[in-house]
């Protein structure tokens, strides 16, 4: 039952961070900079307090009471993954939802998932090592489900090539208004890599899980504290960069522009922060269930790329493509969704 609840709780996290850029593309007149930091207000941090506030007794004295390495690592992860997120925005702006996810995703489950255990191999810390997953029966079946998860994310940016080639960009702009492959693919490079900083950010802070637990807190739980010392780190690196954006495109008036649709402009805003931030209250969930960093952060990448297919698939990026193209991105997803089988079966044994 653990093992069905943390398929549960990872594929509601995925859908919510495959779905949380939807509302984004509903703001108008404002600049990319300014909708993005108002949403970020949210997601890095009026929600994960409330969130603490209501599951975690005492959260904020557990983070005052935390030894300062502690702190610093996973506020510094968090600064790291702050410029993966960052990036991640712009890859949905320059790619799309279905090529900017599945580029920018494959190296953050490699990374996500992979490092922490080969991590704890070395340097001795607590917890699951990489040789204790490829020694037991479901560990193995899990690193199986880890190669054909990859696969099928290769397939995913392979037809997102293909479909490069094949448009003109009068057509690619027609669902993506800044579609630039160039810009896109640096971008979802330098957010895979430092994406995976915040699955480091989670290893590194578990004394104040485990502190949380002390106090009482429900094991399902436990990992919003952390999320709150992390998220500070993210929130600090994008304000910097959209405070930057505001002052060199002169967009500090977004804020107060009455010829944009103020109201509207804020509530989309907060839905697409707010949905944000459901993904990892949920993946802290299904972590706590499943107990194993490498097997929640590819179920967790996983669904993501599956629900970002699906929209990509329902807003029309794919519309001009040869049949062959979309049948390799139907693959990918088929794939990706067998992957997530088999780590399912995998965390069972």
């Amino acid at each position: 039952m653990g093992s069905l609840l943390g398929l549960l709780f990872h594929s509601l996290g995925g859908f919510a961070s495959g779905s949380f850029y939807i509302p984004y593309r509903k703001i108008e007149v404002w600049s990319w900079e300014s909708a993005w930091i108002v949403g970020g207000v949210f997601s890095w941090i009026l929600v994960p307090f409330v969130a603490a506030y209501l599951t975690i007794p005492d959260f904020m004295q557990i983070i005052q009471q935390a030894n300062s390495s502690t702190l610093f690592w996973t506020y510094a992860f968090g600064v790291l993954w702050g410029i993966g997120g960052l990036t991640f925005g712009l890859a949905m702006r320059y790619l799309g939802m279905s090529l900017g996810m599945s580029i920018a995703l494959s190296l953050c489950s490699i990374f996500g998932a992979l490092v922490p255990p080969i991590y704890r191999e070395f340097s001795g810390m607590e917890g699951i090592t990489f040789s204790q997953i490829a020694g037991s029966t479901g560990g193995r079946l899990v690193l199986l489900g880890i190669v054909v998860c990859i696969f099928g994310i290769y397939l995913c940016g392979k037809a997102g090539m293909m479909k490069e080639n094949e448009l003109s960009d009068e057509q690619k702009k027609e669902s993506i208004k800044e579609f630039n492959l160039v810009k896109g693919l640096i971008v979802a490079t330098i957010s895979g890599l430092l994406s995976a900083c915040f699955n480091f950010g989670i290893e590194a802070g578990k004394l104040m899980a485990n502190e949380a637990i002390i106090k009482g807190c429900d094991p399902l739980f436990q990992n919003n504290v952390i999320f709150i010392v992390v998220l500070w780190g993210g929130f600090t690196t994008n304000f910097i960069w959209c405070m930057y954006l505001n002052y060199t495109n002169k967009s500090f008036g977004d804020y107060l522009n009455t010829e944009s649709p103020l109201r509207r402009n804020y509530t989309f805003a907060a839905v697409a922060g707010t949905t944000w931030f459901l993904q990892f209250f949920f993946y802290g969930m299904g972590e706590s269930k499943l107990g194993n960093g490498a097997s929640s952060w590819i179920l967790h990448m996983a669904t993501i790329i599956l629900t970002s297919n699906f929209w990509g698939l329902y807003f029309k990026e794919w519309k001009g493509v040869s049949k062959q193209t979309l049948r390799t991105v139907m693959a990918g997803i088929v794939v990706i969704l067998v992957s997530v089988i088999i780590v399912g079966i995998g965390n069972s044994l």
